[in-house]
This record gives structure tokens, C-alpha cells and sequence, in this order.
């Protein structure tokens, strides 16, 4: 989240789409109800009429994938009728950067790309630069070559009737919902988007949420109050587990993963360590040196030095140009190349995309363990629905953990609050905290690792001293990840001691005086004390639902980033009655600054050479409407999911997206406008279940409830299929069948594309055999693709193509 849940109250306009947060995230929805009260507009997009959308002022269906068109539509609106945020949108965007000659768009593809690798040169994306090697720009937005110009060249095509016949949504639908929300560009208003999976789980996912970005720069939403693009992340600590490299391509902090040609701490550093030529970009990652370091003091502590490249030779370094996420992972897996597994708090046999070929990899292992708080689908693979135990060779271990309450330690919201929360009742039975298991794991390979065994030194020189009296102290970790100096030394005119906590990573260096765990959690955890236990309910002085002294937020307890934006030149609020911070002629007043130079403007109107561009995390200093980092292509373009119910892309000659993974290997069959499998199909959730149903399919009281898994289905096309509310029937996909019950509902309405009638399912993903007892109820994942977004290679399980019939 660029913002926070508190901060939606602040809001005009909100736009639901991607998600269904009245159900999902119960909580957002109080601030979502409490702008409604205050005259907010509630726009609820999904393919469902669901909770959101029965208490929103306007609802509009949309075929699942074709979030691009919906929205590619509202950028070619913006555009056309000069709604955009003009002044924003050419000093702190950069609309105005002139895009290389090379830089082209044609049949659905950009200039660069190579069909045998299905990647893209990104050379021919660069921006032209002057003698000083800055980027050239014309602040007037009306060259030809301007991202601007280019921006409305290529969202040209995306009028609103081609738009309706992509996403079957009512093309006065469109356009209301166009104007409504195109309004939140005017001067002291604010719109702001709630996404979660609905939006990610796509072959075009990390593209969608560019989509909504490009807009809210246009429209001059980022930074302000009631703004903002924010993701309902799908548990109360996903955003905690991200920062701290869950992914396999970061190290804490979003640093990145060593490729095997970074062949030392110099090479890798220079290799992710932008450089820019603008004296008034503050380029923040230009201090990527002393983040790596000081997390590698944080691993290794005395034992990482100079002399050894401060142990950077000990971590693991990936193959170049390959990927190691959960497709690929399980992939190798099924091919017998990967020999253990730790599922650590997780369900993959029913989480996981295309779940049938999970469950048959993980048969290929030597050895599973599976940390949990109960048996699961993944822990009891081995003897699941036709699956003879005597032929599974794989030996599995099961590791009870606690449950959160259980437990010390601290969550990471949404909204990037950190906040500290204490143990409850003690652990049942054998039942331990994740870190108690993880420090006692540790324990057990540094003694082993002691006698000898295969390059044994990152196990050897591991920092590994998180306990008080004994026991693993939570206290110890939280601190260690804030970061201390490691020897006496001054820093901006002061002088801090061995020993102390650093009081935010601007103390950080890169000579290994200093350790952080995660630099973006500097001053988390610092000499005054645990920031994210603090409980004050008093506002900041601006009244906008800051609460500073509520827990702590990273960075710096930063509660709106890319604030600096939320101002114009001189440093005054765009929007009076919401002001996040505000220039007083001498300091920032309101949320913590980003970065606190002066304004772009002195008081009398000239440059000032002080400042810095207002988006400080990008290498060029502004907001980018241009994207030339993505693997997929530098402007969001629509492409038709893997499986689809429609022959042809009606904006371009590729179909599905040119660069998204496409595993090719017998478990990865599928089909698209197959007459086999003629609907569309999608997963959500349901409140009274969480995840994969491991936490709530054991309490008999949720499970009463919810007791099944259904799918739900028009009356229209229970009538086509001669099905009844409540029948048993079989969804089939080119990859599996599942039995569930029928739920025949006016939530889903059949599509019209064009003169075409294309029909949708939805089935909920929480079930799994192991529980309820009778095993006829399982995983919604068992139907779904292997394949994903190219970005972040998250699973496509957001839409497939399925048949229904009776039993």
C-alpha cells in the first residue's frame, strides 16, 4: 500500500476492483463505509455481484482478464477529455521524457522482442538523454516522442465499444464509471483503487496494477491523502513477510538476489546500484552499498570484514536468467530435481496452481517438512484420494507450531504498520512459536556443521545469538533487524557507541560499522524503545488519520509514501482539507517528509537548487507513466488469459502475453476455446474460511457454515446445463475434475461480447480432503493453469476455462 486502511476515509472516490474487501478485509471497510458517509462515491467492478458490490453506489461486471481493457479504456478517457492533473502530471510524471527513436509498438508486441526466448530486448525502451546524461523532457507534453504523446498513441485503440466487447461490461457502464471516476483529477480531490488477487493472479498481474498507477499519475492520486494504489494483501502479515525476502528474488528490504555473474560484493553492488546523472534526483538506491553491507554485518557480524567481502561469498547466488519461483519450483520438483522441501506454513497440495501436478511432485522427494498448526492435504499427500502409500518413497515430517495468538512478535499490515503484539495462552501439546523451531533448527546445523561437511562456512560464521536466559527472544530479532553500530563512531555530528541501535537507515555505511537486518525497517526498533508497541491514539496534528505514535510504519514511520507529491512547487497542499504535509518556509509540517529538502520553488518562484524531485525512489526522480523495467512491456497492453473463451485479442494480433510462462510438460495440459471447456472460471474466498482452509475447516462452527465446496453459477446457465440449486455436479478442466455443490445465483450474469454469450463460474479454493472427514470436498486448485505473470510469476488462477455438468 502506498497509503493505509484509516487513510480511505480521506477518500471521493473509491474503486473496488480486484478484490471484494466488504468480505476479504472487513476491517478496510469500515473507513471505505465512513467515506461513503462523508459523500464518497463506492465503485464496485467484479464478475460477481458480491458484499462489495451490494453496498456500492454503482456496480459493473467485467470478464475476468480483461482488467487492462477496462482500464486502458479509462486512460484513453482521461486523455481525450483533458482530465488529467496537468501541472502534476508534467513536473513530478514523467510524461515529458523523450522515449528513444528505437522504441516501437506493433501487432501486439513492443520493439526488442526475440519469440525463441519470449523475452524482450528492453535496450530499445530507453529514454533520450542530453550531454549531461539526463533524460531529455518537454514539460509542454507535446512532443512527438514524449512519453505523453506515446501514452496516448498506444491507449488510441481502447474506445469504449471495443472495451464492452472485451470485458462484456454495458458500454454505459463504462463511461459513467469513467466520468465518475475521472473527477477525482480535479484539484483537491482524491480517488484511490483496493486490489488483491483479483488483480495479481493473472498472466498480465503486475501490468494491471501499472494500469491503475498510470491513472492515479494522471490524475494526480499518488502521494495525497485518499489516494494512493493499495493492496488488500490476503493476510495480516504478507506485507511483513515480503519486506523480510519471503520471495526468492530479494534479500530484506527488496535488495536484490545475487545473480551467479555477480561475482563479488563490488560487482553486485554496482550491478543493482542505480546511477543518475540529475543533480535533483535524490535516487535513494544510490545508498543500495550501505544497505548490503550492513545486512551482511547483520548475518554474519564479526565474522564478515572487508577482508572477505564481509561474508558475501556465503550466501547462495542464482543462475542468470532463471527463475526460482513457486511454477518453477514444483516444476523441477515433478521432474525429480529437487530432493527436500520445507512447507512452512503453507498448504501448496491445495494452494498451488494446477494442485494435481503439486501433489505428484512432491511423491518425487526424498524428504518433506511440513510446519503447521494441523494436519493438511500437503503433510498427508501420501495417503490423499488415489494415492497408494506403499509407492510413495517421499519421508515426511510434521513440526507443530503454534497459532499467532500463541505467540510474541511483531505483524506488518497492509498499510506497512508494524505493530507488536504479545503472547496469549501458551502453545498445546509439542506445539512451538515459527521462530523457536527456526532457532532451534539453526542450533542443530551449526553443531553439525562444526565436525565438517560440504562448504560449511555460511553455516559456521552465522550470527546466531537471539536468545535471553536460553530462550529465543523475539526482542532479539526485532532489534537485530533495526541494525546497530557495530564500533564507536560520529555520524552527522554526533557521536554514537558500540552497541547502540541505529536510529533510522539514514546512519547506515557501507564500511561495516553498522548492521541492519532490513534497512527499511531502521529505526523500527530503536534506543527509545519498541516503536511498534506504541498504542497512542492521538492524530498528528493535521487531523487526517495519521496516528504517528500508533505502532510504526516503514519507512520512518512514513504513513503516506511519495508525500512530497501531495504538494505543488512551493510546497503547499494540492488539497487544502487533507493536507499531508506542508511547506511552513523553513520545515515539513505533518507526515514524516519524503526526504526533507526544500520545495521545488523558493517563495519568490525560482528553482530551487536544494530540492529534489518528488518520487525519490526512482532513478529519475518522477512517477513512472513509463515503465521501461517490466519484463512485458513499458505501457500496460491487453492480452487474453492462457485459457479463454475467445479466439481472438480485439486489440492485437498476440492473444495471451508474449512473455508469460508457459510450462510444456504432460501434467500442464490446457485448452482455450476448446468446446470442451466452455466457461470461464475463477476462484475467490469466503469469510467464514481462511486460506486453504487449514486454520477454520477444523472448527466445527465455520465449517457448519460453509461446508462445501460449491460453485456458483447463473440461472441462465443452470438452465443451459439442466442443474439445480444444490446438486451435486462435476467441473472439469483439461487438468482435473472436482466434485462440488451447485450454487445457482443472479450474482453472475452471462457476458455479452459482441453477439457472442460467454458464461462464468466461481468456485471458492478453502477445501481439501483432509477436512471435513467425508474427502469428497477438495481444492478448487486442482482445475486451475501452470502458468503466470512474467514479473513476479504468480499463478493465473483468476481465469481459466471449465465444463459443469451433473453427476
Amino acid at each position: 500500500m502506498t497509503n493505509h486502511w484509516i487513510d480511505i476515509k480521506n477518500s471521493d472516490c473509491i474503486l473496488i476492483m480486484g478484490s471484494n474487501a466488504a468480505e476479504n478485509h472487513p476491517i478496510s471497510f469500515k473507513y471505505v463505509t465512513e467515506a461513503q458517509h462523508k459523500g464518497a462515491t463506492l465503485i464496485s467492478v467484479d464478475p460477481r455481484f458480491t458484499r462489495t458490490s451490494a453496498k456500492a453506489d454503482m456496480y459493473a461486471p467485467i470478464r475476468s482478464g480483461t482488467d487492462i481493457a477496462f482500464l486502458g479504456g479509462m486512460i484513453k478517457y482521461i486523455l481525450d477529455n483533458k482530465l488529467y492533473h496537468e501541472e502534476y502530471v508534467a513536473q513530478y510524471t514523467n510524461a515529458p521524457f523523450i522515449v528513444n527513436k528505437k522504441f516501437k509498438f506493433k501487432d501486439g508486441v513492443f520493439s526488442g522482442y526475440d519469440p525463441k526466448s519470449r523475452k524482450y530486448d528492453k535496450s530499445a525502451w530507453a529514454f533520450d538523454l542530453d550531454n549531461n546524461g539526463v533524460p531529455k523532457m518537454d514539460r509542454s507534453l507535446k512532443n512527438s516522442r514524449s512519453v505523453f504523446q506515446q501514452l496516448k498513441k498506444h491507449f488510441k485503440r481502447y474506445n469504449t465499444k471495443t472495451v464492452s466487447n472485451i470485458t462484456g461490461t454495458p458500454e454505459k457502464d463504462l463511461k459513467q464509471i469513467y466520468k465518475i471516476y475521472a473527477a477525482t483529477g480535479k484539484v483537491g480531490k482524491a480517488g484511490t483503487i483496493m486490489y488483491a488477487m483479483g488483480w495479481t493472479q493473472h498472466t498480465t498481474g503486475t501490468q494491471n496494477i501499472r494500469t491503475m498507477a498510470i491513472i492515479q499519475l494522471l490524475l494526480g492520486n499518488m502521494g495525497v491523502a485518499g489516494g494512493g494504489v493499495n493492496a488488500l494483501r490476503g493476510e495480516s502479515n504478507v506485507q511483513g513477510s515480503t519486506d523480510h525476502c519471503l520471495l526468492w528474488h530479494i534479500w530484506p528490504g527488496y535488495l536484490k538476489t545475487p545473480r551467479a555473474s555477480n561475482v563479488s560484493l563490488e560487482a553486485y553492488n554496482n550491478k543493482w546500484t542505480p546511477q543518475s546523472k540529475d543533480p535533483q534526483s535524490a535516487n535513494w538506491w544510490q545508498n543500495y552499498p550501505k544497505y548490503s553491507v550492513s545486512l551482511l554485518k547483520s548475518f554474519f557480524g564479526d565474522n564478515a570484514h572487508a577482508g572477505n567481502d564481509f561474508g558475501y561469498d556465503w550466501l547462495p547466488k542464482v543462475d542468470d536468467g532463471k527463475a526460482y519461483s513457486w511454477l518453477d519450483l514444483f516444476d523441477a520438483m515433478y521432474d525429480g530435481k529437487i530432493k527436500g522441501f520445507f512447507a512452512w506454513g503453507q498448504n501448496p497440495a491445495c494452494s498451488g496452481a494446477n494442485a494435481a501436478k503439486v501433489r505428484k511432485a512432491l511423491m518425487k522427494l526424498d524428504w518433506l517438512v511440513n510446519t503447521n498448526i494441523f494436519d493438511d492435504e500437503t503433510a498427508s499427500f501420501w495417503r490423499g484420494p488415489g494415492v497408494d502409500p506403499a509407492k510413495v518413497k517421499t519421508e515426511v515430517f510434521f513440526l507443530p507450531a503454534a497459532v499467532f495468538v500463541e505467540k510474541e512478535g511483531s505483524i506488518t499490515n497492509s498499510g506497512r504498520w508494524m505493530q507488536w503484539r504479545y503472547q496469549g495462552p501458551k502453545p498445546m501439546g509439542n506445539s512451538l512459536p515459527d521462530g523457536e523451531i527456526i532457532f532451534e533448527l539453526g542450533e542443530k546445523l551449526k553443531t553439525i556443521y562444526a565436525q565438517g561437511g560440504s562448504f560449511p562456512e555460511p553455516i559456521r560464521n552465522l550470527k546466531w545469538d537471539y536468545t535471553t536466559d536460553g530462550t529465543y527472544d523475539p526482542h532479539k530479532v526485532a532489534k537485530e533487524i533495526n541494525g546497530y553500530f557495530l564500533k564507536d563512531v560520529t555520524v552527522k555530528g554526533k557521536n554514537y557507541k558500540k552497541g547502540t541501535l541505529v536510529p533510522s537507515f539514514a546512519f547506515l555505511q557501507t564500511d561495516g560499522s553498522t548492521s541492519s537486518g532490513n534497512w527499511l525497517y531502521c529505526n523500527s526498533y530503536t534506543e527509545k524503545g519498541n516503536m511498534a508497541a506504541r498504542r497512542s491514539q492521538e492524530d498528528a496534528p493535521n487531523n487526517i488519520g495519521l496516528y504517528p505514535n500508533f505502532s510504526w510504519c516503514w519507512p520512518v514511520n512514513r504513513r503516506i509514501i511519495y508525500n512530497r507529491a501531495s504538494v505543488d512547487r512551493k510546497g503547499q497542499p494540492w488539497d487544502k482539507q487533507h493536507p499531508v504535509i506542508t511547506w511552513t518556509g523553513k520545515k515539513w509540517s505533518g507526515d514524516v517528509p519524503d526526504g526533507g529538502w526544500p520545495p521545488m520553488l523558493m517563495a519568490d518562484g525560482k528553482p530551487n537548487p536544494k530540492s529534489r524531485h518528488a518520487f525519490i525512489m526512482r532513478k529519475h526522480g518522477h512517477g513512472q507513466i513509463f515503465g521501461p523495467g517490466r519484463a512485458d512491456g513499458p505501457f500496460p497492453e491487453h492480452y487474453e488469459p492462457l485459457e479463454c473463451p475467445v479466439e481472438k485479442n480485439l486489440l492485437n494480433a498476440q492473444r495471451m502475453n508474449p512473455t508469460a510462462p508457459v510450462f510444456g510438460g504432460e501434467a500442464d495440459q490446457w485448452a482455450t476455446c476448446d468446446p470442451r471447456y466452455p466457461y470461464v472460471a475463477t476462484t475467490y474466498r469466503v469469510v467464514e474460511h481462511w486460506q486453504t482452509g487449514v486454520m477454520t475447516r477444523h472448527q466445527p462452527y465455520l465449517l457448519e457454515m460453509q461446508p462445501q465446496v460449491f460453485v456458483e453459477m447463473s440461472e441462465e446457465l443452470a438452465k443451459l446445463r439442466g442443474i439445480k440449486n444444490g446438486e451435486r455436479v462435476i467441473v472439469s478442466s483439461p487438468r482435473a475434475q472436482l466434485e462440488a455443490t451447485a450454487v445457482v445465483t443472479r450474482r453472475f450474469q452471462p457476458f455479452k461480447l459482441g453477439k457472442t454469450e460467454v458464461h462464468q463460474v466461481g468456485l471458492p479454493w478453502h477445501y481439501g480432503w483432509v477436512m471435513p472427514k467425508s474427502g469428497k470436498e477438495d481444492s478448487a486448485n486442482l482445475l486451475t493453469p501452470s502458468t503466470g505473470d512474467p514479473n513476479t510469476r504468480i499463478p493465473e488462477t483468476k481465469a481459466f476455462m471449465v465444463n459443469v455438468s451433473k453427476i
